[in-house]
């Protein structure tokens, strides 16, 4: 069930578009913003206040890969697997990463702390490896660099 908060603030970025179906990405991502994600109930509250179907709804959050339509840790990490990243070391700081969290990619760890992701780019490719943290962009990764930037997340 969507609080008034949440429809209000809906409501108001619906004011940007033509058509209130054209704000299903804004809409989504408040309730992944109160919420950490989009759960059935909110997308079928959302669908409903936007006068879209729940199906054509999810398959706008499931094409769109930063609306998480699952729990997701208290910080996601997102890692680009992109060309330049990969010839960067990606793979390197994936591992890395993986090992040092005890999670796989796609996976949250035990503790809800961290989920570690992958995508596709992060548009750093001068800088690369990169990754990004809660919306913080980070570049030029070693896992060092990523044991520190953990360190200030834990």
């Amino acid at each position: 069930m969507l609080t008034d908060q949440e429809r209000d603030e809906i409501e108001q970025e619906l004011t940007h578009f033509d058509r209130r179906d054209a704000g299903s990405v804004e809409a989504l991502k408040v309730v992944q913003r109160h919420h950490g994600w989009v759960s059935d109930e909110h997308l079928a509250d959302v669908a409903a206040l936007l006068g879209v179907s729940p199906a054509d709804l999810d398959g706008v959050a499931t094409f769109y890969n930063l609306i998480f339509r699952q729990p997701v840790g208290r910080h996601v990490i997102l890692v680009c697997n992109s060309v330049s990243c990969w010839i960067m070391g990606y793979e390197h700081i994936r591992d890395h990463l993986s090992t040092r969290l005890g999670v796989p990619l796609g996976k949250t760890t035990a503790d809800g702390r961290f989920t570690l992701l992958p995508i596709v780019c992060l548009g750093d490719c001068d800088h690369a490896p990169a990754m990004m943290v809660d919306g913080q962009l980070y570049n030029s990764l070693t896992p060092g660099r990523v044991d520190e930037i953990l360190a200030e997340y834990s």
